[in-house]
């Protein structure tokens, strides 16, 4: 046994266990099931051409050692990144732990109650610093939750604005850089006309429907907006706000001037800036706007017993069921950064928060007064934590790079600096005397920080936030130590047993991947930072687009999408651009099948297309003569087909050549959705099948852990032909020749979860690939095998396989009186996370188990839905106080002296003997989800406030 091959550890099974396996399923070799569920013509002819497998104590000094070549200069950037400090027990016992990165989104809310506390803290920390009624859940930076907030203006315009077609959306010339950039992308296919301007001499036309200011401005400019905010209701022009949250500790409320939507990012709370993300970006409105919300709420509900629970509510639920009349395609949230920034909050409290905005408003001020005695003159007329002043830039910067500080050069005589809560008073005086050398003047030396405000008195925040008790209770280490704790303990993750999601690959996330994470060389660099101060960066990234290229059998990648939906619709736009680039704009039809997950109509939409349904055969696979019909009626329109390989039903369809000639012939382009690109690689590829692009979900077949719903990564990889337009970015140039405007906000997006897909990648090697690949459909077939005879399997392939994956129909167990959701339910008390519920078809189970379980986690589950077929049997229709009914079943149930159920305790809570050895208890009953959307709250106020009378 090769104890040091990294595939040996990541890949469950053991050799000892193929031979039964292989006989449960009955075939001989795992090249004969591959060769059983992959059609031959699209079997890949080699191996995938990659370097070696490194070891994993390689891999930790080849890390370390690329590491070394970026330089962590001291960063007064800004433009929306900052140095932060974390605290070292949110590191420790959230960033760190697998107990909250291998989460999953919070859908069985029953065994999430942890995480979905934490996630409402952040909403919480959120609607009171922006003085706004609702926030969500997190979205994924900015720059998009800017776009965000413009669609969803753009979606509330009056019933006069939307018939007179109302379709100006002013910018302030303030706002920064990235986010007018992803302005731009998504402006132009919806038809929204952008007018960037000074906010000063706007003319408030009846041609707006609204506006977007910056607050403080990109250079640090802080601005009153009352009386624009006042003059654009009058006109009837809605107003945005992307806010930096910390200065909202010290400054009036975007919500008390009258904003409509508030966003901003909260990565400098307590989130490093890791080249550029993941960060939790934060949205808040109004309540009359939440039926047009993106993304997660977190509401406020009860369980069965009455007793407060939380679950998710309305949000991306909503805008799916809109599917292609969608004002959104996110479906995620980036959940782990903002639990780490709601934490920040809790762990500092109101009192905290306020010391540390003060700490950093007196550390500009004291840089200023300072400068101005050596005739550096500062021109913003009231400023938070960013002075604009006056100097010589290229003379300035050549003696910051030698001292190993970075400010920002706005232009030949302009120079920004973004003090921070790392600022200390040998940081200021190293500032000042980088001037003075430039001027050849002595430096002036501060002792100590400056007491006076160059707030505007009319701005000083006066309103209370984060008077909650959770704000207020754990300012010491073991407080929040245990608090955290507390939550963890109510929630199941990966660390505690399998989580057999189909469409979402729940796979190791190995610790040697995710411990470069932690590294100051990697998570501390300003994704603008000089692009010679991050050469490891760039070469990690460099690399991991080849290792891409490779795998996908594609010519170029871009990783700036941090989401699967923002993959999709990077895909879709460059497919756009391709077209217009050959005075084809017309082309916009897009065909997508009845069974495609409602973020591919949604991010059509979104790019500008126009959706036609193709129908599915009973077998669940792509009905290639209706889409043949469609195809050729739409030939002169048609821009692409969006297409999902191995099918959303689990099934390699052996017509897939045959279906991407046919939108070839017909002038049009396959984008595929790499969703189940966990039962490709190193068997087939994208190239292969005959797409032309498509995203990867790196948190699902590349190992970046789920994050309890977030951070995610989406790159898309695309043929020759739409290499030339891959996503720019306006500061550090990236992409092709004629490269789309952003899809996110920074330049390599997500950029420091990139390493754990590039450590996956490079340990694995073609070898251990192929074989993870090999081992989730022998994983998937194994359990297949087993459920015969007591679930019936909705489709299969040709042979009678399943890919990596298998849908388990549980509809006609409505006779006994039983849903698909109570199994769900009762799958918690054996101690495990419920598959993936109703979709693609309701009333169904579908399981993916990965590559990375062993066969006695995988026999642990398959007993335990056999175990729960056996319950379904002895269920009666009009017996509703069973044991799959009262599921799940929670300590305080069994420990009550009052045991009102005809069942025992011993079978509610341990009917199977392995489940006595490690109990997970839900910490509540089952939670009524009618209630709580009934009394939507996404805040922590307490429940007896929301009850209807």
């Amino acid at each position: 046994m090769k104890t040091d091959a990294f595939a040996l550890r990541h890949i469950g099974p053991r050799e000892t266990d193929l031979q039964h396996m292989l006989q449960t399923i009955g075939v001989e070799s795992i090249e004969q099931l591959v060769y059983e569920t992959l059609p031959d013509d699209i079997r890949l002819k080699a191996p995938l051409n990659l370097d070696p497998a490194m070891t994993e104590y390689e891999f930790a000094n080849h890390i370390q050692e690329l590491g070394k070549k970026n330089k962590v200069f001291k960063s007064y950037i800004g433009l929306g990144y900052h140095p932060t400090i974390v605290p070292a027990p949110i590191q420790r016992n959230i960033f760190e732990n697998p107990g909250w990165y291998t989460a999953y989104t919070p859908y069985q809310a029953e065994i999430a109650q942890g995480r979905l506390e934490a996630i409402l803290n952040f909403q919480t920390t959120v609607i009171e610093l922006t003085g706004m009624e609702i926030a969500n859940a997190s979205l994924l930076d900015e720059g998009t939750a800017a776009a965000e907030a413009m669609a969803l203006l753009f979606d509330v315009r009056t019933r006069d604005q939307k018939k007179n077609n109302i379709n100006k959306f002013f910018v302030s010339e303030e706002i920064l850089p990235q986010t007018l950039s992803v302005l731009q992308t998504r402006s132009t296919p919806v038809g929204i006309e952008l007018v960037v301007e000074n906010h000063e001499t706007f003319d408030f036309s009846n041609e707006f429907f609204g506006a977007i200011l910056q607050y403080p401005g990109k250079y640090g400019q802080v601005n009153d907006y009352n009386a624009f905010v006042a003059k654009a209701k009058e006109n009837e022009i809605k107003v945005a706000f992307a806010a930096d949250i910390l200065s909202l500790a010290a400054l009036t409320s975007p919500g008390e001037m009258g904003a409509a939507v508030v966003v901003g990012t909260s990565q400098r709370f307590g989130v490093p800036m890791g080249y550029g993300g993941p960060h939790a970006a934060f949205f808040a409105t109004k309540d009359e706007y939440k039926r047009s919300m993106p993304g997660r709420i977190i509401g406020v509900s009860i369980d069965v017993n009455g007793n407060r629970a939380l679950r998710m509510a309305l949000g991306t639920r909503e805008q799916h069921i809109k599917r292609e009349k969608a004002t959104s395609n996110i479906c995620t949230a980036q959940v782990l950064l903002a639990v780490m920034a709601g934490m920040y909050a809790v762990y500092h409290g109101p009192k905290g928060l306020q010391y540390i905005a003060n700490k950093v408003h007196a550390s500009a001020v004291t840089t200023a007064e300072a400068l101005n005695k050596l005739g550096v003159f500062q021109t913003n007329t009231a400023y938070f934590d960013t002075i604009l002043v006056k100097a010589d830039a290229q003379k300035v910067k050549a003696i910051a790079e030698k001292n190993e500080v970075n400010f920002f050069y706005a232009d030949a005589d302009t120079i920004s600096i973004s003090l921070n809560e790392t600022t200390s008073i040998a940081d200021i005086n190293q500032i000042i005397a980088i001037f003075a050398e430039a001027l050849g003047k002595e430096t002036v030396t501060v002792a100590e920080l400056a007491t006076a405000s160059q707030l505007p008195a009319s701005l000083e925040r006066t309103s209370p936030f984060l008077t909650h008790d959770v704000f207020n209770n754990h300012h010491s280490e073991s407080q929040i130590m245990r608090y955290i704790k507390k939550l963890e303990r109510k929630d199941l993750s990966l660390n505690h047993s399998m989580i057999s999601l189909g469409s979402c690959t729940m796979k190791l996330n190995a610790a040697s991947e995710m411990l470069p994470l932690s590294m100051p060389n990697w998570n501390s660099i300003h994704p603008f930072a000089p692009v010679e101060q991050a050469e490891g960066y760039i070469t990690m990234l460099k690399k991991l687009e080849e290792q891409l290229n490779v795998i996908t059998g594609f010519a170029g990648t871009t990783l700036q999408p941090n989401s699967g939906a923002q993959g999709e619709y990077a895909g879709l736009m460059a497919i756009r651009a391709y077209h217009l680039s050959r005075n084809e704009s017309h082309r916009n039809v897009c065909l997508i099948p009845s069974s495609a997950h409602g973020t591919n109509p949604a991010s059509a939409a979104m790019a500008g297309m126009k959706i036609i349904v193709t129908k599915t055969t009973p077998e669940g696979n792509i009905d290639v003569e209706d889409l043949r019909e469609k195809a050729i009626e739409h030939k002169d329109d048609l821009s692409c087909l969006m297409v999902t390989y191995p099918s959303t039903h689990g099934v390699f369809e052996s017509s897939i050549i045959e279906i991407t000639k046919l939108i070839h012939d017909n002038g049009g382009l396959v984008y595929m959705d790499g969703a189940n690109m966990n039962a490709q690689v190193g068997l087939t590829n994208p190239a292969t099948i005959g797409a032309d692009v498509c995203h990867l979900n790196l948190h699902k077949t590349f190992a970046i852990p789920h994050g309890g719903g977030g951070p995610g990564v989406g790159p898309i990889c695309v043929n020759e032909k739409l290499v030339p337009f891959l996503p720019t970015n306006p500061i550090l140039k990236v992409g092709g020749e004629q490269a789309i405007t952003a899809i996110s906000s920074a330049p390599y997006g997500s950029a420091l979860v990139c390493l754990i897909s590039y450590g996956y990648i490079t340990m694995m090697g073609a070898e251990g690939l192929k074989s993870a690949t090999e081992h989730a459909i022998l994983n998937a077939n194994y359990m297949k095998a087993r459920f015969e005879g007591h679930y019936p399997i909705l489709y299969t392939g040709e042979c009678g396989r399943a890919a990596h994956e298998m849908i388990l129909d549980c509809r006609a167990f409505k006779e006994n009186g039983i849903e698909v959701g109570d199994i769900a339910k009762r799958l918690m008390d054996y101690g495990f996370h419920a598959p993936t519920v109703s979709f693609p078809v309701a009333g169904t189970l579908m399981i993916e188990p990965t590559e990375s379980e062993d066969l006695a986690e995988l026999d642990r589950f398959c007993d335990a839905l056999i175990s729960i077929r056996k319950e379904i049997e002895a269920a009666t229709a009009d017996d509703k106080n069973n044991v799959l009914k009262n599921a799940p079943h929670t300590l305080a149930m069994l420990t009550t002296d009052n045991w009102a159920f005809p069942y025992t305790r011993e079978k509610a809570a341990y009917p199977l003997e392995y489940i006595a050895e490690n109990k997970f208890w839900p910490s509540v009953r089952r939670v009524d989800d009618a209630y709580g959307d009934r009394n939507l709250i996404c805040s922590c106020a307490p429940i007896e406030a929301y009850m209807e009378n």
